[in-house]
């Protein structure tokens, strides 16, 4: 681990990034927002919503483009550290690793950018989490459609103490 992240704390992190997280999303069908099991935290996928409005809707590369596509994701981010936080009593210092990111995006059928979509999500981790505990496996899915007509949806997983 590198000396600048040794001893990152991540709740002072989020406040020089400048990272306001906002309320977990409360789910639209039968299921929660996170599952904890021993030190794995499982996160439901989340759409690029805020305050309950999806806040990029339909295809990305056709009426969405790539860069509002990234902005999605990294709002799936911010959506998933609020449960992940939720999850941990309010303290993502606990965090010990993300695990993997599962990614989504609603997409015109040729268009190839798909895992670029995906870095926002996967770059505000690293941002956050350092190189070390935000190095993550992924995968990430061009798809037909996603809940609320939202163009990008993510999950993932972390261990946690």
């Amino acid at each position: 681990m590198s000396e600048r992240f040794a001893t990152l704390d991540i709740e002072q992190r989020l406040i020089d990034l400048q990272i306001e997280l906002p309320a977990v999303p409360r789910p639209i069908a039968n299921f929660v927002p996170w599952q904890r099991h021993g030190d794995i935290i499982y996160l439901a996928g989340q759409v690029c919503e805020l305050n309950g409005d999806a806040v990029y809707k339909g295809r990305v590369g056709d009426v969405v483009d790539l860069a509002a596509a990234q902005d999605g994701a990294r709002i799936c981010a911010l959506n998933l550290l609020a449960a992940l936080r939720e999850a941990l009593g309010h303290d993502l210092n606990r965090v010990s690793s993300c695990l993997r990111l599962g990614g989504f995006v609603h997409c015109a059928p040729d268009f190839l950018s798909v895992p670029h979509v995906i870095n926002g999500a996967s770059d505000l981790f690293h941002d956050l989490f350092g190189p070390t505990i935000g190095a993550h496996a992924r995968t990430a899915v061009g798809v037909a459609q996603l809940p609320r007509g939202a163009s990008v949806e993510v999950d993932a997983i972390f261990a946690v103490s």
